[in-house]
């Protein structure tokens, strides 16, 4: 049995459906990234497991303990989650130590010693104590407000999209240190994020949206390789999608005979491909099937256009990134092989 299991839960507003027959599974001590685009409705979700909003139907269960379903609905301030927001949210006219000790009851004797002990968790040392959030920058008001939410000692922890606020240096590393404080704390985690880099280094089992509806649950690694469908790929990194042709465990394609993760037999299919898996080799050398179209410098990186065709005259145009020491210039040709297996999107 699954530490938090939602089942068939929708959320509706007026004519719009918000959330549409969700059912997820989330193991215990677990760290689990929804991702989606604007809209899908990922933070409606998160907002229906926190109790901030009542599903129309459907049911949240929080380790054996029903926290709604038919005729049962428990509000969120008496359910065991802590939740930290896009921008801390943090109580501008307290002091940190008044902000971090706001979960904790005010007669407790070690009051003070769990609020220092919370603040260097984050990573923080308690000359920050007497501080308001203002004099914080906007990492720091980050940690603080994680601390604040442990010092209720949820049970699940909710991060709505907490890191998307930071500057992109600072994002990487507080992450790994949320990921490891949450860790140690022992604490089931979920993440809601529009970052698919945030969700596939950050989780353990990640869960894309779209319109309401959940389109595919899994391992990072799985969903990355074998997605369900086309959305779900484009979705969670670069993609090359072609047309192909199944047959003997191969695809025959633009590429030539690329083999495929099915032993189905089909006249019409896609196939996906990442980026990393294509090798290109420039050079006039014999078996060139490419050629060089566009180059986008960024930095370490190109952005090539390559133009290939293949013996058919079907011809199709791939977008790849290559170190930018030595990528080849424009008209260079060049031939294109493939690393790994496609897979066969259905």
């Amino acid at each position: 049995m699954s530490f938090l299991e939602l089942a068939g839960l929708r959320r509706n507003y007026g004519p719009v459906t918000a959330v549409s027959g969700v059912d997820l599974a989330v193991p215990s001590g677990s760290r689990t990234a929804i991702v989606g685009p604007s809209g899908c409705g990922k933070t409606t979700l998160l907002r229906l497991i926190a109790g901030f909003e009542r599903p129309d139907c459907g049911s949240i269960e929080l380790d054996g303990a029903m926290l709604a379903g038919p005729d049962i609905f428990v509000p969120a301030y008496k359910r065991p989650i802590g939740l930290v927001a896009q921008d801390g949210a943090l109580f501008p006219h307290l002091s940190i130590a008044a902000n971090i000790g706001f979960g904790i009851p005010r007669g407790a004797p070690d009051r003070e010693t769990q609020v220092s002990k919370l603040l260097r968790l984050v990573g923080l040392d308690d000359g920050f104590l007497h501080r308001r959030p203002h004099q914080l920058s906007g990492g720091q008001q980050q940690r603080v407000a994680l601390a604040r939410a442990l010092a209720r000692k949820p049970r699940l922890m909710l991060l709505d999209e907490p890191f998307s606020a930071l500057d992109t240096s600072l994002r990487a590393a507080m992450r790994k240190m949320v990921a490891g404080v949450l860790e140690a704390a022992g604490v089931t985690t979920i993440l809601v994020t529009h970052d698919q880099e945030e969700a596939l280094s950050f989780a353990d089992q990640v869960a894309v949206m779209r319109a309401g509806a959940l389109m595919q649950a899994g391992s990072p690694r799985d969903l990355y390789l074998r997605p369900r469908n086309r959305m779900v790929a484009e979705f969670l990194g670069e993609a090359i999608i072609l047309p192909a042709r199944i047959e003997g465990g191969c695809a025959h394609c633009v590429l030539g005979a690329v083999r495929v993760d099915s032993d189905a037999l089909r006249e019409t299919a896609e196939i996906l491909l990442r980026p990393e898996q294509i090798e290109l080799e420039p050079g006039n050398a014999d078996g060139a099937n490419a050629v060089v179209r566009e180059s986008e410098f960024s930095g370490p990186t190109c952005t090539l256009v390559v133009q290939v065709a293949n013996d058919a005259g079907e011809a199709s145009a791939l977008v790849l990134r290559r170190p930018a020491t030595g990528s080849p210039q424009v008209g260079t040709s060049a031939r294109l092989t493939v690393s790994g297996s496609a897979h066969l999107l259905d």
